[in-house]
């Protein structure tokens, strides 16, 4: 039997305008087809949802998530000490949280082990519900590096060669790597890991493959030693120029990456998550209260530089870091409104978090768009997001790949 979906508006996430008054049919767990105006006689008796001033759109995907953190504020370290059981645990529970929420697909960005890869296989093998799982594996780190606790250390040209190949026969679906250090202690943020010879031979060894690598960069000399290696896209691409954490933009950088063409995630749901959680919360202790001064301050550096890089050209798909700090699976919606506030349209964000999205992580032939033939991922939500992206928590209707996962509609 055909499912039929019926709305106000319907956004397919290729960056058209709207179809109004829109029917689209789905069969055999793909789209089908949209359909305006009088339903032609051969969809009587199909499975009808209706929602009358609601928006289709396809499923959300967000790029950047880390399963295995609960997103909490549970400290990094603390987290990943849970044995692999749990961490498996862990990481299925939050793709259940993210396809609840409207977001079909998520990219994990590194893992402990094998256990994104064990939780993508078995959504795969019908085990639960989630959201379909992009996977890395391990993301690659120097020696002593950030995440180096997830066990994906390596060093040297030979030994990056032999880490990716590790990757490739663990089942991932990419590379990513620690161009610079990170939030784990001992690491300097503001400083390259890798060797440029290094990361030439990872993405080298990677586009072997067949996979696309992408690296987190948060310093600018990352950035620019990233660019130079030929990766398809950078995580956060911050200019952290000191040991403070200060922030120190630099024009060159951004315009050597807007000509490359890399698009860039730009993870700003972190500073929000943290001002929701702190802001939130009765009393504050000094210790609380000077964090929350430091974030206050980070959230509008990052923001900042979020317009800048856009005004020198550089674009961006949509992705939370989902699982860190108090970043939460669900978040997405909040990145996208701050991903506005920084400058772009509505459309434009909606597409950074669906079609386009789905094109820079390589999963553009099977989801990410509203179009005949690809699976029917489809999520429905009160009101038009296109005015207020509040309307993106008014979850109506979750389908994947054409199955009802979540519904609260009368018909059901």
């Amino acid at each position: 039997m055909k499912t039929l979906i019926k709305a106000a508006r319907l956004i397919d996430g290729t960056g058209s305008a709207p179809v109004e008054n829109p029917t689209l049919v789905v069969s055999g767990g793909k789209i089908e087809s949209i359909v305006t105006g009088e339903l032609p006689s051969y969809l009587a008796g199909s499975d009808v949802h209706d929602h009358p001033g609601a928006t289709i759109l396809p499923g959300l995907i967000d790029t950047h998530v880390h399963l295995n953190l609960p997103g909490d504020g549970t400290i990094l370290e603390d987290a990943v000490r849970e044995s692999e059981g749990v961490l498996v645990a862990t990481s299925a529970y939050a793709t259940a949280k993210a396809l609840k929420a409207g977001i079909t697909t998520v990219r994990d960005l590194g893992a402990k082990g094998r256990t994104a890869i064990d939780v993508r296989r078995a959504l795969q093998l019908g085990h639960g519900d989630g959201a379909r799982v992009v996977a890395c594996g391990q993301a690659i780190t120097v020696t002593g590096g950030h995440v180096w606790y997830l066990g994906g250390e390596a060093d040297g040209v030979d030994g990056v060669r032999r880490k990716v190949r590790e990757m490739v026969k663990l089942g991932a679906d990419f590379i990513k790597v620690m161009a610079s250090g990170g939030g784990t202690v001992g690491t300097q943020s503001w400083n390259p890991s890798f060797s440029q010879a290094e990361l030439d031979a990872l993405v080298e060894e990677a586009h072997r493959f067949g996979r696309k690598a992408t690296a987190h960069c948060l310093c600018a000399r990352s950035i620019e030693m990233a660019i130079d290696a030929g990766f398809d896209q950078l995580e956060h691409a911050g200019f952290i120029a000191d040991r403070t954490g200060r922030q120190v933009y630099e024009p060159a950088v951004a315009d050597k990456l807007a000509k490359s063409g890399i698009p860039v995630t730009g993870t700003l749901a972190v500073g929000g998550a943290v001002l929701r959680e702190l802001r939130g919360r009765e009393t504050l202790s000094p210790t609380d209260a000077a964090f929350l001064a430091r974030w206050e301050n980070a959230a509008a550096q990052n923001l900042l530089q979020f317009r800048k890089l856009r005004e020198a050209g550089v674009t961006f798909v949509a992705g939370t870091d989902a699982g860190w700090r108090f970043t939460r699976f669900d978040d997405l919606p909040l990145e996208m409104e701050l991903m506005q506030e920084g400058g772009m349209s509505a459309m434009d964000t909606i597409v950074a978090a669906t079609g386009y999205a789905a094109q820079v992580i390589d999963i553009a032939h099977e989801t990410g768009s509203l179009k005949p033939g690809l699976a029917a991922d489809i999520l429905v939500v009160g009101g038009d997001p296109l005015a207020d992206f509040a309307a993106l928590r008014d979850v109506r209707l979750v389908i994947q790949a054409g199955t009802v996962k979540v519904a609260y509609d009368a018909n059901a």
